[in-house]
């Protein structure tokens, strides 16, 4: 915890521009008035708990921020959205408030703060070309909010190329529409430890403890065990910063109460308790205990959404190469302030809570998914791009030779990006060409609502063709054999196979039908039950 200091040197001494009358009130009023330390709050502390560049012209983040979020919003419009269909998760997520089909099985380890935020749009259309609009839209905004609560903590040009970094990466660029909640997670973190430093500088801002709970409850209300992996480095960043941390844990536990309120009511009354529930994740997720995932996320960065099992060819080892020298950037950005001697505590907050995002899925998970580590990319972006705009400052000689390397780096790490993100959403768009394919195949086959669909992909193709989705085993068991079979008297039901396996032997005399390829699932047939939506009475 090395910088985690309550105050900076005193900057007393502050050479006068020439023809400026010296500042009244001591030598606080002359660093804010010169620029050397933020305006807001400056005499909180004592005027000398943190300081900014003297004389930066670029002080103002608006444009920075709005230019940033903007361009991830508009990019992935264009680019990305059009034609990409709803994934696995999300249409576990949509299905819970969309009309278009039943509500799919909602299993232990997710939290429905995700389909609170997608309700609004899916309530009243099933365009998922609107909810990418809509999503993407408040992508934009969220970056924005996130990173604004910055403005009084670090320049204006850090916050503009770190926000710059986190929306290039490619995992950023293709989730920004998404219906998932890890990249809301990132923008929960980002606003909590920003709203966090800036109570530990003034503790009687309430804007900024109502935004630590908020921003901590929001991002409990996404995933509640990423909150507590966000909560914990808190409160020990505000025991070392010597705050009051008796307030500030009282706000984060309430922010920490406020969120996960609705997963540990629902955990009694589904689950039988919130250790049954927790215990439950754990087995669907595959038992949650000490597993080294580093090489698995480095395999994920090549385009895999997830990787499970991640005994797989790493195939682009140059998508990956930015991963590798993020703790070297970080360091070398934490080393520039410290050295600088300003922004290091936010910084070293920053870094704390990035690398406490990032252990469970690194240590205690046992396959990758990229956008796991979003809150972590999110946070940790701010002493790399601190570390980069400190590099490229003016300096008396080699500073062009800087510049042009960095903008070189830059440049190549974008290219790659893009190329990632590009070749992804292009296989998620095949995806759903074909999804679209099985779903008309099996409305020409009768299987119209209401229905019922089990088996393999069972979740996506249920919701396109308007069906329920059930699962008589698995992680997803949400009927029995038996139920499955009386179902199938009187309504439609079908069993999806694929890669030649025989049906279950309730269906082994139902009507056998060859399917459309599904993605990676070849040699796909439906096994139709007789029932059909006229036997129903519609």
């Amino acid at each position: 915890m090395a910088g985690l200091t309550r105050t900076e040197p005193a900057l007393s001494r502050v050479p006068r521009r020439p023809g400026r009358p010296a500042a009244a009130g001591g030598s606080v009023a002359a660093m804010r008035d010169y620029g050397v330390i933020s305006e807001a709050r400056a005499g909180a502390a004592g005027g000398a708990w943190q300081s900014r560049p003297a004389g930066t012209a670029t002080g103002n983040p608006l444009p920075w921020l709005a230019g940033v979020s903007a361009a991830l919003t508009l990019v992935h419009l264009a680019l990305i959205a059009p034609g990409l269909g709803l994934g696995w998760d999300e249409t576990v997520y949509v299905s819970q408030v969309s009309p278009q089909a039943p509500a799919a099985f909602f299993s232990a380890p997710r939290a429905r703060g995700i389909t609170y935020l997608v309700a609004p749009v899916t309530t009243l259309t099933s365009s998922v070309m609107a909810l990418r609009v809509y999503m993407a839209v408040l992508a934009g905004c969220g970056l924005f909010l996130a990173l604004w609560v910055w403005r009084r903590l670090l320049p204006a040009p850090v916050l503009g190329v770190a926000g710059g970094l986190f929306a290039s990466l490619w995992i950023t660029m293709f989730y920004a529409s998404q219906a998932m909640p890890n990249l809301w997670v990132a923008y929960g973190a980002l606003a909590a430890v920003g709203c966090l430093l800036r109570v530990a500088r003034d503790p009687g801002d309430r804007w900024a403890r109502a935004g630590t709970a908020a921003g901590v409850a929001f991002a409990a209300l996404m995933r509640p065990t990423d909150a507590v992996w966000l909560a914990l480095p808190l409160a020990v960043a505000t025991v070392a910063m010597r705050a009051r941390w008796l307030l500030v844990a009282a706000v984060l536990a309430a922010g920490l109460a406020a969120g996960c309120a609705a997963w540990v009511v629902e955990a009694y009354v589904s689950y039988g308790g919130l250790a049954a529930r927790l215990d439950r994740a754990s087995e669907i997720q595959g038992r949650l205990g000490w597993y080294f995932s580093v090489d698995d996320h480095v395999r994920a960065l090549g385009g895999r959404l997830l990787c499970r099992p991640c005994d797989v060819p790493w195939r682009y080892p140059v998508a990956a190469l930015w991963f590798f020298a993020l703790p070297l950037l970080v360091a070398a950005g934490v080393w520039a302030a410290v050295r600088a001697r300003r922004h290091r505590t936010e910084l070293v907050v920053a870094t704390e809570v990035g690398a406490s995002l990032a252990v469970p899925y690194l240590f205690t998970v046992g396959y990758a998914a990229p956008r796991f580590l979003l809150p972590a990319y999110a946070l940790l972006a701010l002493p790399v791009a601190y570390g980069l705009v400190r590099a490229c400052r003016p300096r008396p000689r080699g500073r062009r030779l800087v510049v042009g390397l960095v903008a070189v780096a830059v440049t190549a790490h974008g290219a790659i990006q893009y190329r990632m993100v590009d070749s992804t959403a292009d296989r998620v768009r095949r995806d759903t060409a074909d999804l679209g394919r099985v779903a008309a195949e099996l409305h020409a086959l009768g299987v119209r609502p209401p229905c019922v669909v089990s088996g393999v992909e069972a979740i996506r193709v249920a919701f396109r063709t308007g069906c329920a989705s059930r699962q008589p085993s698995g992680h997803d068991e949400s009927i029995t054999p038996g139920q499955l079979v009386a179902t199938a008297l009187h309504q439609p039901v079908a069993i999806l196979l694929s890669h030649g396996r025989r049906p279950p032997p309730y269906a082994a005399t139902w009507s056998a039908h060859p399917l459309p390829d599904l993605g990676d699932w070849t040699g796909l047939r439906a096994y139709v039950s007789g029932a059909r939506p006229a036997d129903t009475g519609r």
